[in-house]
């Protein structure tokens, strides 16, 4: 071969050599960004779609109890003190037990001359005054009676019983004749009853007033013992969110809120509390989407995307 051929060969060769060079760095470049393509803009297209599943729930529409919680002791609601109106005898027999229902006139207890004792017959029995229960015996056989001396029975009128409460100065003005009550009555349980009267008068020691609740004739309920009551003074209606949805800030409590796939942070004045429910006066409208458990990782504006949550709250 020539020298000629030689170096046509070899310039050739280099060309050859230079543009595939060229070709492999241009499809190099070609594939990066195919690789980049795949990658960047589907990822820009889920986050557009979706962003952070968050759970939400719908505010809606409830009434709320506002309620006065008291605590106090069974007592009588009228009680009858029996005394004897005669001087000087005693006590010969005690016909009825404490707890005994008795009726107006029925004799309670009998009493025996002294001897020299000049007195009519009707002077030596005992009677009841009125109907119902016999709350306290307060003699004995053989006891000498007075007519200055404590009373020998307590009857309780019409076997009705009453909670008195003390309510503390700041809450009895919610308190009003008429309003129900739940009563739990230690050892029995929950039984209803309505406020029948309100004191006018705080006591300056204790910065607390009273109030008589109905407990009716229930002969279970025993006086003198402990029980405490839910008063209902009032109902306020509004919109509703879980407890866990508030978040209390410097600015007072706020809710976050989802639309349109992006968070919005309200202020909202909120109301009573129940079942681990609120109630918001203000700021929300009925369905609208609310964090459930709203927290500070979510920001203004952040886009996410909502699952309803429509479990019950739990009770408080």
């Amino acid at each position: 071969m020539t020298l000629h051929h030689q170096l046509h060969r070899t310039r050739f060769e280099l060309q050859d050599r230079s543009g595939s060079v060229r070709i492999g760095r241009v499809a190099a470049s070609g594939l990066v960004a195919l690789a980049l393509g795949s990658i960047v803009a589907p990822a820009s297209a889920a986050e557009d779609q979706t962003g952070m599943a968050v759970s939400v729930t719908r505010a809606r529409r409830a009434c709320f109890s506002d309620t006065v919680r008291v605590a106090g002791t069974v007592v009588a609601r009228e009680e009858s003190q029996v005394r004897p109106d005669i001087e000087g005898v005693r006590v010969s027999q005690i016909l009825v037990e404490n707890g005994d229902s008795v009726n107006n006139g029925q004799v309670l207890a009998r009493l025996a001359k002294i001897e020299g004792m000049n007195a009519p017959a009707q002077s030596f029995v005992i009677q009841a005054p009125v109907a119902g229960v016999v709350g306290r015996t307060m003699t004995q056989v053989g006891a000498m009676v007075s007519m200055s001396a404590p009373p020998m029975f307590l009857i309780i009128a019409g076997g009705e019983v009453e909670l008195q409460a003390d309510i503390p100065s700041t809450r009895i003005g919610k308190i009003s004749v008429g309003q129900p009550a739940k009563i739990d009555v230690t050892g029995l349980g929950s039984v209803m009853g309505k406020v029948r009267t309100v004191s006018p008068e705080i006591n300056p020691a204790t910065q607390a007033g009273q109030a008589r609740i109905t407990l009716g004739d229930d002969r279970r309920i025993k006086m003198g013992t402990f029980a405490r009551a839910t008063v209902e003074v009032g109902t306020s209606c509004g919109m509703s969110v879980p407890l866990s949805a508030i978040l209390f800030g410097p600015l007072g409590p706020v809710v976050q809120v989802v639309r349109d796939n992006r968070v919005e942070t309200r202020p909202v004045p909120i109301g009573l509390l129940a079942a681990g429910n609120v109630e918001v006066r203000q700021g929300l409208a009925e369905g609208d989407l609310v964090v459930r458990r709203a927290g500070t990782f979510l920001r203004e504006g952040d886009r996410v995307r909502p699952v309803i949550d429509e479990a019950p709250t739990a009770k408080n």
